[in-house]
Order: C-alpha cells, then sequence, then structure tokens
C-alpha cells in the first residue's frame, strides 16, 4: 500500500511542473494569442481535404474560366471564392490551407531531424573534451559564420528538388544552433559534482549523455527547437519562391507567392498577398511562442 505514493510521485511532480509552466506562460497574452493561432494554422491544414472548398491540385476541378477571379466572386463551381483565385483557376484559400500542410510538414521535419543530430554532436564535444571537442566546435564555429539561406541554396543545388532533398539541405544547414547551445548547456553541466559521480561508475557513456546531461540541456534547447522551427518554415518558403524548393506537385506557400509576383503590378495582388499574409502570420507566431518559452525557462528571471 505505501508503494502506490511513491510511484505516482514523478507523475504527479511532471504535472505540477507542466502546471506551472502553463501558468507562467499565460502571463504574455500575446504569447497565448499566438499559440492559438498557431493551434488554428495546424488544425487548418491537417483538416484541409475537409474544409478547403476544393483539392487546387486536381487538375479535373480546375476551370480556365475562373482563373484571376476578384476576392468574393462566385465562380463555375457555384461557390464564392473568398480570396480569388489564381492564374489556373486554384481557388486561393484552398491553395493556401494545402501550401500550409507541405510548409508545417517541412518545417517540423527540419527542426526535429537538425534538434537530434545537433543534440548529439554537441553532446558528444562537450562529454568527450580535449581535441575531439576542439575539432567538432571548429566545424560548427565555421558553419555558423555561413548564412543559412546561402548554405541552403548551394545544397539543394546540389541535392535536386524534391521533399527528402529539400529536408536534408534544411538540416544540413541549421543542426550547427542545436550543437552550439547543446555544446554550452553539456559543458556547464559537465563540471557538476553530479556528473562525476556518474562518471565513477561503470555507467556507459551512451547512458550518461542521454539520462544525465541531455535532460539538463532540454530548456535551452527547446527554446531553440521554436525558432529553428520556423526559420524552417521561411528558408523552405524563400527556396520555393527561387524555384529551388519543392516541385510543382508538392506546393507550399513559397511558391504560391512565387506563382502570383508577376501579376502584383496588374492589380491582382490575392494571388501572392495572401499566401504571404499566411506565411507571416505563422513564422510570428511561432517566434512570438518561443520567445515567452524562453522568457518562462529562463532559470535567472525572478519568480
Amino acid at each position: 500500500m505505501s508503494s502506490s505514493p511513491a510511484i505516482s510521485a514523478p507523475a504527479e511532480t511532471r504535472w505540477v511542473r507542466l502546471g506551472n509552466f502553463w501558468s507562467d506562460f499565460k502571463q504574455s497574452p500575446v504569447a497565448v494569442a499566438a499559440l492559438i493561432v498557431i493551434v488554428s494554422v495546424v488544425l487548418m491544414a491537417v483538416l484541409a481535404p475537409l474544409v478547403a472548398p476544393q483539392d487546387p491540385y486536381n487538375q479535373q476541378t480546375l476551370d480556365l474560366f475562373d482563373a484571376r477571379l476578384e476576392p468574393g466572386e462566385v465562380g463555375s463551381g457555384g461557390y464564392v471564392h473568398w480570396l480569388g483565385t489564381d492564374a489556373a483557376g486554384r481557388d486561393v484559400y484552398s491553395a493556401i490551407l494545402y501550401g500550409l500542410r507541405t510548409s508545417l510538414i517541412v518545417g517540423v521535419m527540419a527542426g526535429t531531424f537538425a534538434l537530434v543530430l545537433g543534440a548529439t554532436v554537441g553532446l558528444i564535444a562537450a562529454y568527450y573534451g580535449g581535441r575531439i571537442e576542439a575539432i567538432i566546435m571548429r566545424v560548427i564555429d565555421l558553419q555558423l559564420s555561413l548564412p543559412a539561406i546561402l548554405l541552403a541554396l548551394v545544397l539543394v543545388a546540389m541535392l535536386g528538388q524534391g521533399l527528402p532533398q529539400l529536408v536534408t539541405a534544411l538540416v544540413a544547414a541549421q543542426y550547427a544552433y542545436f550543437a552550439r547551445t547543446t555544446h554550452g548547456a553539456a559543458s556547464a553541466e559537465r563540471r557538476k559534482d553530479y556528473i562525476e559521480a556518474a562518471l565513477s561508475t561503470p555507467l556507459p557513456a551512451r547512458q550518461v549523455l542521454f539520462r544525465h546531461l541531455l535532460p539538463n540541456a532540454l530548456p535551452p534547447l527547446i527554446v531553440v527547437a521554436t525558432v529553428q522551427v520556423a526559420n524552417s518554415i521561411a528558408l523552405e518558403a524563400t527556396l520555393s519562391f527561387l524555384g529551388l524548393g519543392l516541385p510543382l506537385t508538392q506546393p507550399s506557400l513559397g511558391s504560391l507567392i512565387s506563382n502570383g509576383f508577376q501579376f502584383l503590378l496588374s492589380g491582382r495582388y490575392w494571388i501572392s498577398i495572401y499566401p504571404g499574409i499566411a506565411l507571416m502570420l505563422t513564422v510570428v507566431a511561432i517566434n512570438l511562442v518561443g520567445d515567452q518559452v524562453r522568457h518562462v525557462l529562463n532559470p535567472r528571471r525572478s519568480r
């Protein structure tokens, strides 16, 4: 009977910590509003086939007579195109929802893989130290001296178009941020007594790295992860706008903006402007949430 509280104590502690985190997080109405925007965007993207009035990439549903309709006009399908249509007769609202799905998938995949790779590299450098640390961190410093967009452009040009190639390029361009953050946090923890005690036991290096060092380096990594997901979405949109991102069969917000760019000066602003607004809202909302997470997890802030 006495073992039940001991078993439930860790779970209860996690719920208390989560509750404290939310209490601190909701102190910023702007961050809460940004979180609501992110949740709404994710839900609309996931439910795009159910929410969108048209599958914008099903050629059988497109009609060239609906090309470049202004926002609010009724098309041949009998429904209102609230955000207008593009040059191919695609409903812009539907195209944005489908484009959000692609952009979010690329951003989350690139951010997750970059987190795993960067955290592993940073932990190895902090754990072994010496020459290994010096070599790894000099490579990381060299990469951080290059603009991420320039590195991504070169890699995409070399690897070609496609989702795996684009994610690979984004991961290679961004993992260094995670490696630098992990190395800084893990190096500070590496000198503490509990790590020295763990090293004095016959524990394998893998267990010390991922069960002792990594959990204590997670708070700054969470902050960097939110920022880098937003950066991945923005980088993917930039590459797609330049024609180096995903192919036309995998539309994203960047390609939607590119499709309407030539019509901006002709008065058909909606083809580019509305996808641009969706991209801006998504990136800004993620950054605002990340900024509040950084504030909440900051150990130096006053309670």
